[in-house]
């Protein structure tokens, strides 16, 4: 076995960007020898892998795991769609979501040197995006959604629904992989948000030459529209648009719900 220390995988770390493990095994390979592990990464192709760090990734993969009253989605993000639909990343963002399931959020870092490895292998920016992670009260009702594109989960969806059935969970969530809504109420959204929008339409209705006294009234028209867009309970459902969510509920409530989608 070659002697090396931690100090020596560190530093071969810094001169060639490249990860631990593959700085280890360019170690071993080359009998502990630091110039010929710098040779090896290179040959690899895996040297100066940080400096990819900085390249854009809009690209990924996300899964979304169900296991009795937890939840969980996991994103992978990369650079390109070829990437992204790989056996690489495909698997281990499913193994995430089944880990955050199982273990919390943080057990992500169990599989760093997986992710390492990935960043390595793919040549790309493959880093790990957003985590999501519900537990559902007691009688709860936990549902998920995922759409499916070129063999990888693009748009990832969570609903916690108290009073309802399985079914209409999944309704809604569904309906929220479509319409992508960023609130579920409307006092959610922000108020300078609210205040920004108001303005706005203010003055585009002062532009159309509006009488005075009608402002307020068309403004706040106008605003609910946006909210429509913007607050899921406000929203017509996809399959009936002649109800609202909060209609489609009835007696139910709709507790939670988390969205991840690629390029969101």
């Amino acid at each position: 076995m070659p002697e090396f220390t931690a100090k020596d995988v560190q530093a071969l770390r810094q001169a060639s960007g490249a990860g631990m493990m593959d700085a280890k095994k360019a170690l071993t390979e080359n009998d502990g020898d630091f110039e010929a592990a710098m040779q090896w990464l290179r040959e690899k192709g895996l040297a100066k892998a940080a400096a990819r760090a900085d390249r854009e990734n809009v690209q990924g993969a996300v899964a979304v795991v169900v296991d009795g009253d937890v939840g969980a989605i996991v994103e992978l993000k990369c650079e390109t769609d070829f990437t992204a639909k790989s056996e690489g990343v495909t698997s281990l963002v499913g193994d995430l979501a089944e880990l955050v399931v199982a273990k919390g959020e943080a057990a992500v870092s169990e599989r760093a040197s997986d992710l390492e490895d990935l960043k390595l292998s793919t040549k790309e920016n493959v880093e790990l995006g957003r985590v999501v992670r519900f537990e559902a009260a007691p009688g709860d009702i936990l549902d998920s959604y995922l759409h499916i594109q070129d063999g990888r989960g693009v748009n990832a969806v969570l609903v916690e629904l108290r009073g309802g059935s399985k079914e209409l969970a999944h309704d809604i969530a569904v309906h929220i992989a479509f319409s992508k809504p960023p609130y579920l109420r409307r006092d959610e959204v922000p108020a300078d948000e609210v205040e920004k929008e108001r303005q706005a339409l203010l003055e585009i209705t002062k532009a159309e030459g509006k009488p005075e006294q009608a402002w307020p009234k068309i403004v706040e028209g106008r605003l609910n529209a946006w909210y429509k867009e913007r607050v899921l309970l406000e929203q017509p459902f996809v399959r009936d648009e002649k109800k609202t969510i909060e209609d489609l509920l009835g007696d139910a409530e709709l507790v939670r719900f988390a969205q991840v989608y690629i390029g969101g």
